[in-house]
């Protein structure tokens, strides 16, 4: 039997999704023994087992979650725990032989085993000798059974999970061992524990693996993987929640989309883990946009052409940053970057955003930033206005470029193109959901975060495709991020700019500030990853427009300026007031950062050059 850390050695696994949640939806109420249906409906369990396999899992999890004596018993079926245990392993292995006959992949079949649902001495009445006859009595059935693994999960007590460790390795001490715990809100153990404490002891006792599983969502169980990886050199396990069940019409629903399952995997494999999989709430649909965030992330990771050798790898360098474009010159030369941002039209008349150009390229603007359908909205793509308006105005223009809408082919074709026309800065954005926008029934894509897109683009940048494949030339692009010091979960913020840093930004742009302690907070924060940042500007039209970016947009909004803008007591009054404040702004967040990027709220570039006047070039005086 080959070694845990021998199956996964190589690459990140995908495991499966719940079980119970597809077959509630399938119609089995939720009081029956859904183990029971190993005996009493088996063709119903293999057909949950070959969707998973179908959407692309690799570790199935028999359906024996619940075959514990305790549970059982209160079915009455305390004396079928080897039956259902055997008949749910069977289950699961006729459904990995079905996969190996169509030639399709390879998987692996894991003994499921939960918690036994009652408490524990000192807590409860059940003794530990008793908690670990009763693990035993399960793990003896599966092991006989010919799983390839056991998967201990959802332990919310370090002593259970102890337990049932041992009742493992005293069964099958050569057998992988999986061990999962659960953790609250705070990311911690249920008995109190932090996850570093339980990877240290369920390393000393001997697992094959650990991680967590269930637990309120993807948040938390990625706070307590990347806790867990510096406590413990053991392969690590995820499989969260799709995060808490909400009431809708009289139904627990869970909420959390495919799309955010997948944006999960992509940042539980970059933390360490290297078994990814689901529990309550997932089904075969978010196992799906999980394996593609997973051949996504392979693809870059590795040259993989079926019945051929590698291609060459060989590498071109980029020309240096200040020899890139005229804003990499102005970053690598320490220089005070202007930008002035253009939102592209609704049509295909772009000739008002070509003259506001024009007038900005005249003052001295250095470079015009051009949106990808900000807000999820359908408008002209960026790519199109961004060529549009250096070959008429001829100031550089820097193209947002988002992942929500592009996979990793079109990703790659859309950048060579770039390219090829003479785009030279990209700033990598992961893009906001279509249920932002117009058309909220679109579907995305994210095949790739922001973080992944860096990574594409420098590679792209040293010759080489996705797939390490010479592209024969770097694309030299200049590679740009988003940041934002206001957003609330400020740690989450600071972990994505550092892998951000790390996959090769060179220099940040931030979202609209309004308060300067949480930019000066933010600049500290990032000291050790510091790259040149660029400060959003946004001068306000009205009380209603600073209401918006305060609730909808979630910035950060002092109330002294809420209560400016409620003061100005006609429309003209309020843009005076919102020019006021961003020129005040622009002047405070000058001596902190590298540069300043204005917006242009509603087509208004004479605005726009009028906040950004003070750090612009004086005219020659005749």
């Amino acid at each position: 039997m080959p070694q845990f850390t021998d199956i996964f050695a190589n690459r990140p696994i995908l495991a499966d999704g719940a079980m119970g949640t597809v077959l509630y939806a399938r119609g089995v109420f939720i009081n029956r023994c859904y183990d029971e249906l190993n005996l009493t409906d088996p063709g119903l369990i293999l057909s949950v087992h070959e969707e998973y396999l179908q959407a692309g899992a690799e570790l199935l999890e028999t359906n024996t979650f619940g075959a514990n004596r305790f549970r059982l018993a209160r079915h009455g079926l305390a004396g079928k725990v080897a039956e259902i245990n055997a008949a749910g392993v069977r289950i699961a292995r006729q459904a990995v032989e079905h996969l190996k006959d169509k030639q399709a992949g390879e998987a692996w079949v894991a003994g499921a085993v939960g918690p036994l649902g009652v408490r524990l001495e000192p807590l409860g009445k059940t003794g530990l000798d008793e908690a670990r006859a009763a693990f035993a009595e399960q793990i003896e059935a599966l092991t006989s059974a010919g799983v390839d693994m056991l998967v201990i999960e959802t332990m919310p007590a370090l002593n259970e999970a102890h337990e049932a460790l041992a009742a493992a390795r005293e069964i099958a001490p050569d057998l992988p061992v999986l061990v999962m715990v659960t953790v609250d809100d705070d990311s911690n153990c249920l008995d109190g524990s932090s996850p570093a404490q339980a990877a240290a002891l369920l390393t000393e006792w001997g697992a094959s693996a650990i991680g967590v599983n269930c637990s309120t969502g993807p948040a938390t169980v990625l706070t307590a993987i990347e806790a867990m990886r510096g406590a413990t050199t053991l392969p690590l396990a995820a499989m969260p929640n799709a995060g808490m069940p909400r009431a809708v019409e009289g139904r627990n629903i869970y909420l959390c989309s495919p799309e955010y399952m997948a944006s999960f995997t992509r940042k539980a494999i970059a933390a360490g883990a290297q078994v990814v999989g689901g529990c309550c709430g997932t089904t075969p649909n978010h196992t799906r946009a999980m394996r593609s965030a997973m051949r996504a992330l392979d693809a870059q990771a590795r040259v993989v052409v079926a019945g051929a050798a590698p291609a060459l790898n060989t590498e071109t360098p980029p020309a240096p940053l200040g020899e890139r474009s005229k804003i990499g010159h102005l970053v690598a030369e320490g220089k005070f970057v202007t930008l002035v941002e253009i939102v592209p039209p609704k049509g295909i008349d772009c000739s008002k955003e070509i003259e506001g150009a024009r007038l900005l390229a005249q003052l001295g603007v250095h470079a015009i930033n051009v949106p990808d359908s900000p807000r999820a909205s359908a408008r002209m793509s960026a790519q199109s206005l961004c060529i549009q308006i250096q070959q008429h105005t001829g100031i550089e223009t820097i193209l947002h470029y988002t992942c929500r809408d592009r996979n990793l082919l079109s990703i790659q074709s859309d950048l060579l193109g770039a390219s090829s026309i003479g785009l030279r800065n990209i700033l990598c954005l992961t893009g906001d959901p279509p249920k932002l926008g117009n058309y909220p029934d679109a579907t995305a894509v994210f095949d790739v975060d922001s973080i992944g897109l860096v990574n594409i683009v420098r590679r792209l940048n040293h010759g080489l495709d996705i797939g390490s494949n010479s592209i024969g030339a770097s694309t030299n692009f200049t590679i740009g991020v988003a940041a934002n010091p206001g957003v609330p979960d400020i740690e989450q913020e600071i972990r994505r700019f550092v892998y951000k840093v790390e996959a090769g930004a060179e220099y940040a742009i931030t979202q609209p500030v309004f308060d300067l302690r949480l930019l000066e907070e933010f600049l500290k924060r990032i000291e050790g990853h510091r790259i040149p940042v660029i400060a959003g500007i946004w001068p306000l039209t009205s009380l209603r427009n600073a209401e918006f970016m305060k609730n909808d947009l979630r910035v950060s909004m002092p109330e002294e300026i809420m209560l400016r803008m409620a003061q100005a007591d006609t429309p003209e009054a309020a843009r005076r007031e919102g020019i006021l404040i961003a020129q005040e702004m622009l002047d405070a967040v000058r001596p902190f950062v590298e540069g300043v990027q204005v917006s242009a709220p509603f087509g208004r570039y004479t605005a726009a050059a009028e906040v950004i006047a003070s750090v612009l070039p004086k005219p020659v005086s005749e």
